[in-house]
């Protein structure tokens, strides 16, 4: 399956916790001020590759511990992004994903593509980012209005649970 992407990084430790894949998806609706992938933006830029491709190489890879989705705004293309997220967890990885629709928009809206991106993913980062808000104190999200949404207690709790790092990892 093919997915527009911005790029990958196959190394990253700053899109949730541990040792990262990282895939920029390309086209984003929101076009936050002060963004810091403004590149991510156009919907026809970037370039398309097969899902396969990035699948294969992050089960190269033996060190990582997930793969985040990010952007653009990877509910935008939720087909190749389940595809993704259910390959990584297949892998043993867990899936983070940011998005800058909130989690009451999304279930609200009940796209079913999206809903089933949303049910093979473990921690959402949502919100639009807001240069007012923006903070670099903050771990996983840049701007206050962000949270991180441990996304299977939501759907049981039928309302946002935040996410909790594990005390191990507050180091």
């Amino acid at each position: 399956m093919d997915i527009r992407i911005a790029g990958t990084v196959d190394d990253s430790i700053v899109d949730g916790p541990g040792y990262r894949y990282t895939v920029f998806t390309q086209g984003c609706p929101h076009h936050c001020p002060g963004c810091h992938n403004p590149e991510t933006h156009d919907f026809a830029g970037g370039k398309m590759v097969d899902t396969e491709d990035i699948i294969r190489q992050f089960c190269e890879n033996p060190l990582l511990d997930g793969i985040t989705l990010s952007g653009g705004d990877p509910m935008c293309q939720p087909e190749p992004c389940l595809a993704l997220a259910r390959a990584a967890h297949d892998a043993g990885l867990n899936v983070w994903a940011y998005t800058g629709y909130t989690w009451e928009a999304l279930l609200a809206e009940a796209d079913p593509a999206r809903m089933a991106l949303l049910k093979e993913i473990d921690v959402l980062v949502d919100g639009p980012f807001l240069l007012a808000q923006r903070s670099l104190e903050l771990k996983f999200c840049g701007s206050r209005n962000q949270r991180l949404i441990d996304v299977p207690r939501s759907l049981e709790a039928e309302t946002p649970v935040q996410w909790q790092q594990p005390a191990w990892d507050t180091l």
